[in-house]
């Protein structure tokens, strides 16, 4: 039961989340041109849709092989990366009053996480170029796939779990949020955090299309900021993993770029500055 209310009231704040986003950035014009070329843009992406669909099937179908692997691989960097960062997370969660924090970052973990995931793929198929789109969709899956890599090859436990002066705090007051994500990852699924890879990924698009969705960059820029810090702040991950993470953001969103480019013949990713912006933004939109 609080696993299913957990999964609703996700869905329910993302989904609002992502109906205020797309009216406060996409106009009305935007939103028509959409409608009316749906088809085309839905064939276009199509490969990147089936490509991102099956490696996210084939990392699910393989989720329990994987745990079996790293059990038998039994490569622990836990103590190692403790000996490097010492008590940063313990520090943090003792200079930062719980009260009202604590609650805000929980929401920020558990749902501007997913928020970021699913409106930005939204928001760049309304685009008129699908190029945004496109490396956003192959940089996921170069997240997941390095990511999935590192969670086989190494088991890490996060600082609540590894450390009696650092406190699991979403966890302990919201004890039913863990069913949620014990569902879809480990306690040993640490470094690198992809909650901070892929919050940086989305920022990243973000501010390369900033002419486009000005607002969605700030939306972006906020959100994430919040989510990487969540993972520290609530005891989950390392600032290592979060280091990790932003550098395998990085990697990705410039691998992304360089696929896509080779894949669409090196074609120019935005279209004139008129075509990009006509009708995007809801400030041209009264």
């Amino acid at each position: 039961m609080a696993l299913g209310f957990v999964v609703l009231l996700t869905i329910l704040v993302v989904c609002t989340g992502l109906v205020g986003t797309t009216t406060l950035c996409v106009g009305r014009t935007g939103l028509r041109r959409t409608a009316a070329e749906l088809d085309d843009r839905l064939l276009e992406i199509a490969p990147y849709l089936g490509v991102a669909a099956l490696f996210f099937l084939a990392k699910r179908a393989t989720h329990k092989r994987s745990l079996k692997i790293s059990r038998a691989l039994d490569w622990d960097l836990t103590a190692e990366i403790y000996a490097i960062e010492g008590e940063f997370v313990a520090v943090l969660q003792n200079v930062i009053p719980h009260p009202g924090t604590l609650e805000f970052f929980s929401a920020m973990y558990m749902f501007g996480f997913p928020f970021l995931l699913v409106t930005a793929p939204i928001l760049y198929f309304m685009l008129p170029t699908q190029r945004h789109l496109k490396e956003l969709l192959v940089a996921y899956v170069c997240n997941y796939a390095i990511g999935s890599l590192c969670y086989t090859l190494f088991i890490v436990y996060g600082p609540r779990n590894h450390l009696s002066s650092v406190s699991g705090l979403m966890y302990k007051f919201y004890p039913q949020t863990q069913d949620m994500t014990a569902a879809v990852s480990a306690n040993t699924n640490v470094f690198p955090s992809l909650h901070t890879s892929l919050s940086v990924v989305v920022m990243l698009l973000a501010w390369r299309s900033r002419e486009e969705y000005p607002r969605w960059f700030r939306i972006a820029s906020i959100v994430a900021t919040c989510v990487v810090f969540s993972t520290m702040f609530l005891g989950i991950h390392w600032l290592i993993d979060v280091i990790a993470g932003i550098v395998l953001a990085v990697g990705s969103v410039f691998a992304a770029e360089r696929l896509v480019g080779r894949a669409e013949g090196g074609t120019d990713p935005t279209p004139p500055l008129d075509e990009a912006t006509d009708g995007i933004t809801s400030e041209s939109d009264d």
